[in-house]
């Protein structure tokens, strides 16, 4: 990988913050975007803007060509059977609600459970709260190793003849930690429960094959990968995407509507009512284009070396409090001695050192590491280890600064 010349490709990243160039290190919490997605959604509006799937003018057909193709890239990069196992959403908060919402809701009953882990997001929490409480399924969550790993033990132990739905998340947003979901869903496929996966700190850094995975939904996002934001995936196998029903009604999912009753179409289109994010997946199709040119081996091979190196930095740093395991994805969370990370993070921002500060949507975890917050660098393909070096000097240049403060 020439990571200089990834680079350049990203518009925003040749730019100065605060008289410093800008070294941004939060592509956990969002990507950027490269040129060829910029103008792949330029392109539909601009040239073949028009509704898909109804029309029969030129247009309509080459918008509905754009967002279809989308959907089959998609495919293709996660490995699915089949197109029409592929939903688009507005991202993996949506996805996840509509597993939640259409197939959680029907099986659960009281006395079931539902198994979680600690390290979810909330995304991946909530959803299966509420949906607890509409059924009376329980909650049940796999314990956590100190290093922030889960054991395969652990979840033979948790997931019994009572559970029924497993959610996990493949990459923690915190962490770092990559879990066997292989593993675990055939532990889960063991008990007769079904596996939902939250994708969204995995698909734009790993190959991911959901078939050789087993798992019976995966949920991510595309503005993680450089697509746009509003566009995120549902991927479920089709025996269970037929036995759910929708949970928005309207238009584009319907099959023949009368004044008392109406009929859907077949999946994926009845879970994507009302006019489609047309433009969101051409550019999440252009997205996919982009990292299969790079080479989702060279992605991730580029990222695991970072985060090493920049574990080994970070540690060079006296006060520098580091979570998570040992081998983790792109990402290193932190806390320096008796600072908190928003000002940490003002302090690197004001050397064009762009972190995220916060609970980081995983207030569970935080209670679970006994922070209030942490900061977070994380990397991604136009990342660099001088961009590493960076967050190093000024994490060394905030700890100097606010030593005096405090002195």
């Amino acid at each position: 990988m020439d990571v200089k010349e990834i680079k350049e490709q990203f518009p925003i990243l040749q730019q100065e913050v605060n008289g410093s160039p800008l070294v941004y290190l939060d592509s956990a919490a969002t990507s950027q975007k490269p040129n060829k997605v910029i103008e792949a959604v330029e392109d539909y509006y601009r040239r073949y803007n028009s509704n898909v799937h109804r029309g029969v003018h030129t247009l309509g057909s080459l918008a509905t060509d754009g967002y279809e193709g989308a959907r089959e890239k998609v495919r293709s990069f996660i490995h699915a059977p089949r197109a029409r196992e592929i939903i688009f959403t507005r991202g993996t908060t949506t996805a996840i609600n509509t597993v939640a919402y259409s197939y959680g809701r029907s099986v659960l009953q009281e006395g079931d459970e539902i198994v979680l882990t600690p390290m979810e997001h909330h995304s991946n929490i909530i959803p299966w709260q509420q949906a607890a409480k509409a059924t009376g399924a329980s909650l049940k969550y796999m314990p956590m190793h100190e290093d922030g790993t889960l054991s395969l033990e652990d979840a033979r132990r948790t997931i019994t003849s009572k559970t029924k739905i497993v959610a996990v998340t493949h990459v923690s947003n915190v962490l770092g930690t990559i879990n066997p979901i292989k593993e675990i869903t055939q532990i889960a496929h063991e008990h007769d429960a079904v596996t939902v996966v939250d994708g969204a700190q995995s698909v734009p850094h790993m190959r991911v094959d959901v078939q050789d995975l087993d798992c019976d939904f995966f949920a991510f996002s595309g503005h993680k990968m450089g697509g746009p934001t509003g566009i995120g995936v549902l991927y479920g196998k089709k025996r269970l995407l037929e036995k759910m029903e929708p949970v928005e009604f309207g238009g584009e999912m319907i099959d023949f509507v009368d004044l008392y009753d109406s009929t859907w179409k077949d999946i994926p289109w009845k879970f994507e009512g009302g006019t489609p994010i047309i433009a969101g997946a051409i550019g999440l199709g252009a997205a996919i284009d982009f990292l299969e040119d790079i080479g989702m081996e060279n992605v991730e091979a580029h990222e695991a070396e970072l985060a090493q190196y920049a574990m080994k930095r970070l540690k060079e740093i006296d006060g520098i409090h580091i979570y998570g395991p040992e081998t983790r994805a792109a990402l290193v969370t932190f806390n320096v001695d008796e600072l908190h990370p928003h000002d940490a993070a003002t302090a690197l921002d004001i050397e064009g050192i762009a972190v995220r500060a916060g609970h980081h949507c995983a207030q569970p975890l935080m209670k679970w590491l006994n922070v209030v917050a942490t900061a977070r660098a994380s990397f991604y393909i136009y990342n660099s280890k001088e961009d590493v070096d960076a967050l190093t000097e000024g994490l060394i240049k905030t700890k100097e600064y606010f030593g005096d403060v405090f002195a």
